[in-house]
């Protein structure tokens, strides 16, 4: 593994030619809170493989197709002279980012599984360098229970939001039909309508309800929201401690698989979105963990930071696409916050599932239905103007 100390960390920074780049751009609002000495948080990427993994052209694939990207991919986040953060250009060693665990060989593919969500524990927990661009590549050559190899990548958050990762992964993808035609895939938008004018008058008499509904839910969200940062605590419960120090200690990173196929009968069923549905199952497995495997309802209070896109978009845009100067979606984070209260478990024995998702889903729909993530935003951003990004 190419994992080095601390003390090797910091005298990595004589290799790095920090002092000739330029500044490539200023670092986003968003970028400067997930980098911060209050705040660091990375994405965790796994693919798997259906052959085993040939490392050897890792380094050249890594040149010649990921780091062109992006310049952040090949950025430090420093500060600039007035004490502002930049993304600064620098000369990239690939052989530090790119890692090869070795683990016992011979195992069965179950006996890698534990290996590999030990693995994963292990760097989830390990801070990026900041001597170095803010991303890794870890290339597990073992054969677990659902792969032949995995490929994982830890990317800083403030490289950009999921919506422009996947886009930057996509971007090194070809198809396999003719690689010369660029990815596509189905657009979210549907052809335009011009209405009538008797139509147009009568959306605007029906429209009030809902207008004035999304001016409460924007009041009452946001006024939440501000409670819930300064003031209201969850309740104490199996995933709550209350204790100090709990950003400290030891996690261990589970996996389990869902069939798409399966997600898409639930979403077919309930007319929802499979986001929808993947966020009501998250829900309700965690309602399921609070019990503790006891018969009696443990209803506490417990909130979830849910992001929400901001992007006005259809469907899927390519990097080229979101670097172009004024991009209808830019490269980036764009996103905001969301709070919403886990909903309640009616009973244990009897407890359905498609309900719970049911329940989920009209509560994020009623969040969605209200302007308070902008509100939050804009609250945000007065905050660092006149405090700072800490």
């Amino acid at each position: 593994m190419n994992i080095g100390s601390e003390a090797q960390n910091r005298n990595m920074v004589n290799e790095l030619n920090v002092d000739e780049g330029e500044y490539s751009e200023p670092v986003s609002p968003t970028g400067q809170y997930f980098n911060s000495s209050e705040l660091s948080i990375c994405v965790l990427a796994v693919l798997d493989s259906d052959i085993p993994i040939d490392d050897s052209p890792a380094l050249a694939l890594l040149k010649d197709v990921f780091l062109p990207i992006n310049p952040r991919f090949s950025s430090l986040m420093v500060k600039d002279e007035n004490g502002v953060k930049q993304w600064k250009k620098v000369e990239v060693k690939l052989e530090d980012h790119v890692n090869i665990p070795n683990f016992p060989p011979g195992l069965s593919p179950e006996s890698y599984d534990n290996h590999l969500s030990n693995y994963l524990s292990k760097i989830a927990m390990e801070q990026l360098p900041h001597n170095r661009p803010l991303w890794n590549i870890h290339i597990i050559k073992y054969p677990t229970s659902n792969a032949a190899g995995n490929l994982i990548f830890k990317l800083h958050h403030s490289l950009g939001d999921g919506f422009s990762l996947m886009g930057a992964l996509l971007s090194c993808l070809q198809r396999a039909d003719n690689p010369s035609v660029p990815l596509t895939f189905p657009s979210l938008t549907s052809a335009p309508t011009t209405p009538s004018l008797s139509l147009k008058t009568n959306c605007i008499f029906k429209n009030i309800p809902n207008v004035l509904w999304s001016a409460f839910n924007t009041v009452s969200d946001f006024g939440w929201s501000l409670l819930k940062s300064s003031y209201v605590e969850d309740d104490i419960s199996l995933i709550r401690s209350g204790g100090p120090g709990v950003e400290f200690k030891p996690i261990v990173v589970s996996t389990m698989t869902f069939s798409l196929d399966h997600i898409k009968q639930i979403k077919t069923k309930l007319g929802v979105t499979i986001n929808d549905v993947i966020t009501g199952i998250i829900f309700f497995g965690t309602r399921l963990y609070m019990q503790g495997g006891s018969n009696k309802l443990n209803n506490e209070n417990s909130t979830a930071l849910v992001l929400l896109n901001t992007r006005n978009i259809g469907g899927y845009k390519s990097v080229k696409e979101m670097v172009k100067p004024n991009p209808e979606s830019a490269w980036g984070n764009q996103f905001g916050f969301l709070h919403v209260s886990l909903p309640e478990l009616t009973t244990v024995e009897s407890c359905k599932p498609l309900d719970f998702v049911w329940k989920a889903q009209k509560l994020i729909q009623r969040k969605r239905n209200s302007r308070a993530v902008f509100l939050t935003g804009q609250l945000l951003e007065c905050l660092r103007k006149f405090t700072g990004p800490e």
